[in-house]
């Protein structure tokens, strides 16, 4: 009995573990861990070691603990096969058709940002960029809106170690002058790409609001310059804001 009680608690203890650096803004120490959870510091090395030989958590260069690649892996499978995506797909779908262009959900992971949902428009000339696709954060709309909920501080220490290089002729490679439209970007809370990250296509995208925490998804839309220009899409920045709005109540729900 005692074994079968140890057993669930140390499996209990790795669930928290990983669901408190999940939830955390930034990655923590051993120690902080530990407090938080009330467990020993030796007994949250050795749980630790266990997850990080399994790919579940991951050490930054100070030696501060963060959820690894299999953590994420685990977030991207049940996002796609979350109860919920059907209602997702549907306020997608509908707002694609309202805008008469691509619309989706985005996400920022490491120094990219991840398409997440995706419903295309029903034109025949579409961009391809399927949901798993990876974009560069200083080059996409997405990515430029995301980056507003770092602290300035923090932005200009990433921006300033990214490597950034000219996409297109309109990509932003000034680093001073991508820090001057992330903080125009936090004024409007609306991301912008005009023709930045592919030629001839241009893109914006608004927030998904996260309650009282910290938002981490963005509904964006994008289109060939040849159907819409930038103008022309800024101009469902409303239908937009709803469809967000719509999405958040999902987001924060209780699943049933």
């Amino acid at each position: 009995m005692s074994n079968t009680k140890k057993k669930g608690s140390s499996v209990e203890r790795v669930l928290q573990i990983v669901e408190v650096l999940a939830s955390s803004q930034r990655p923590m120490s051993v120690s902080d861990l530990a407090e938080t959870l009330e467990v020993p510091i030796p007994s949250m090395y050795r749980l630790l070691d266990q997850l990080q030989s399994l790919g579940f958590v991951q050490l930054d260069l100070p030696g501060k603990v963060m959820c690894g690649k299999r953590t994420y892996k685990l977030a991207m499978d049940l996002w796609q096969n979350s109860h919920f995506k059907t209602e997702r797909l549907a306020i997608l779908q509908q707002l694609s058709a309202q805008i008469g262009e691509t619309v989706g959900i985005a996400i920022l992971q490491d120094l990219d940002v991840v398409y997440v949902d995706r419903v295309l428009s029903d034109w025949p000339l579409q961009i391809y960029l399927p949901v798993g696709t990876h974009v560069p954060a200083w080059a996409s709309a997405s990515g430029k809106l995301l980056l507003t909920q770092l602290s300035d501080e923090k932005c200009e220490r990433i921006i300033e170690k990214m490597s950034i290089h000219a996409l297109t002729t309109n990509t932003q490679t000034n680093k001073k002058q991508l820090m001057q439209t992330i903080a125009k970007t936090r004024d409007t809370q609306v991301g912008i790409d005009n023709e930045e990250f592919i030629p001839g296509m241009v893109a914006c995208a608004v927030m998904v609001p996260n309650n009282e925490q910290q938002a981490f998804a963005t509904v964006f839309t994008h289109g060939p310059t040849v159907r819409k220009t930038l103008e022309e899409l800024l101009s469902y920045v409303p239908l937009m804001r709803e469809a967000a709005n719509e999405l958040s109540i999902i987001f924060n729900q209780d699943y049933r």
